[in-house]
């Protein structure tokens, strides 16, 4: 699909109106920003004040420890729920219906005396992200179907600062302000102002079949998809990427503590490879607008996944800079499949249901490797059979990735029109 059409003479403008396409399509663009970059906080907010949370609200380890898998949990279960209720309610519907869910179940747990009164208005919230996280590319799809390429390069930009600002801002705002429970009501002030513009966008569900409805004349369900090599193909890349990203944000610094670093060059490392996903977020799908089938980039990005775990397991201390960077490049294909979930379908009804099957079955399949990473080590007291387990997984996610990106689209595997 190619996502540089665009009147003659006048390459940044749209053909219906002539005007640059950020400009005809402002409310939209606003809103799918301001909706990636809630689509986050309310779970990465949690962590860095996590010992606050336990004696505030006397949450014991078990607890936390089931509120920290709370995110990909969520993100499987209702990343499956959402295209149903898309093809039930509208899309913009469901999406605001999500934004309401994330600041209610943010601005309640808040309130709350009890750490399992936590855990279920947290549940809440991340149910509303789960819905966004799957409903996004069908937006984009939707409303810059010539321009999924840097839209969507623009959201990943967004969601990925949004992760670091929550990350980085939480624990002194909660400083500044007398604790978590005010910081995290201020934090949820951005998804408050994400719904105005998700307000206006509802005229979109009301207006009748045209170019740019967002209600499918077929239906294509979750259980179709999942009869196809495509829906498999693109879950099962996914879940491996996911998988990998959530192992190694949780365990990379004991790996380097493991290899004889301190903890303050370990967590350095981490925040390397976590720093050069922002850029790669916004480059990857800004490529994929002119390399819609970007085999050779995904082939790199394996390579580099498949040394940097080498790397780790024969000498982690040697360039321990060298592994964080290969590893962040090797952990970079999430914005790539963001942007295959519009690109690989030719309808909203296409997007929805692959984005659904994908994101759902993956995060599922990805809550198994940080569960594998910590086992293995338990069992072996090394980080030889993890790291051997994920060299394994680089490959698997390779073989994965180069089907999903060589397959037609989800409606052509299906036989649709």
């Amino acid at each position: 699909m190619s996502t540089s059409a665009s009147p003659a003479g006048n390459p940044a403008a749209t053909p219906a109106t002539g005007r640059p396409w950020w400009r005809s399509g402002a409310l939209m663009l606003t809103a799918i920003l301001l909706l990636a970059y809630n689509l986050r906080p309310a779970a990465t907010e949690i962590g860095p004040v996590m010992p606050d949370l336990q004696a505030d609200l006397g949450m014991s380890a078990g607890a936390a420890g089931l509120l920290t898998s709370l995110p990909p949990t969520c993100f499987a279960i209702f990343g499956l729920v959402a295209p149903t209720m898309a093809a039930r309610l509208g899309l913009h519907r469901t999406i605001v219906l999500a934004l309401a869910m994330l600041v209610v179940g943010s601005l309640v747990r808040t309130t709350v005396d009890g750490g399992w009164s936590f855990i279920a208005w947290s549940t809440f919230a991340l149910a509303g992200l789960a819905m966004g996280n799957v409903l996004a590319p069908s937006v984009i799809r939707t409303h810059f179907p010539e321009r999924i390429g840097l839209v969507t390069a623009l959201y990943s930009l967004v969601l990925s600062i949004g992760v670091s600002v929550a990350s980085a801002l939480v624990v002194p705002m909660a400083n500044a302000m007398g604790g978590w429970r005010p910081a995290f009501v201020a934090m949820t002030a951005t998804a408050v102002v994400a719904l105005v513009p998700w307000l206006f966008a509802l005229r979109f569900d009301r207006s009748r079949p045209s170019a740019t409805t967002t209600r499918p004349t077929t239906s294509i369900s979750l259980r179709t998809v999942g009869r196809t090599r495509l829906g498999w193909a693109i879950a099962i890349f996914f879940g491996m990427q996911s998988g990998q990203a959530y192992a190694l944000f949780g365990w990379l610094p004991s790996i380097y503590i493991g290899a004889g670093l301190s903890q303050e060059a370990s967590g350095w490392l981490l925040g390397l490879m976590t720093a050069l996903g922002v850029p790669l977020a916004f480059l990857w799908p800004a490529y994929m607008g002119r390399n819609p089938r970007p085999l050779t980039l995904q082939l790199v990005i394996s390579a580099s996944a498949f040394l940097g775990y080498l790397g780790l397991l024969v000498a982690p201390a040697t360039l321990p800079w060298l592994w964080a960077v290969l590893l962040a490049l090797g952990t970079s294909s999430f914005p790539l499949i963001l942007a295959m979930f519009a690109m690989l379908a030719r309808s909203s009804a296409g997007t929805i249901a692959l984005s659904g099957f994908g994101q759902g079955v993956g995060y599922a399949l990805a809550l198994i490797g940080p569960l594998l990473m910590g086992v293995l080590y338990d069992v072996t007291h090394s980080w030889t059979a993890p790291l051997l387990l994920f060299l394994t997984l680089s490959v698997v996610m390779t073989i994965a990735g180069v089907t999903t990106i060589t397959r037609p689209t989800i409606e052509d595997e299906l036989g649709l029109p």
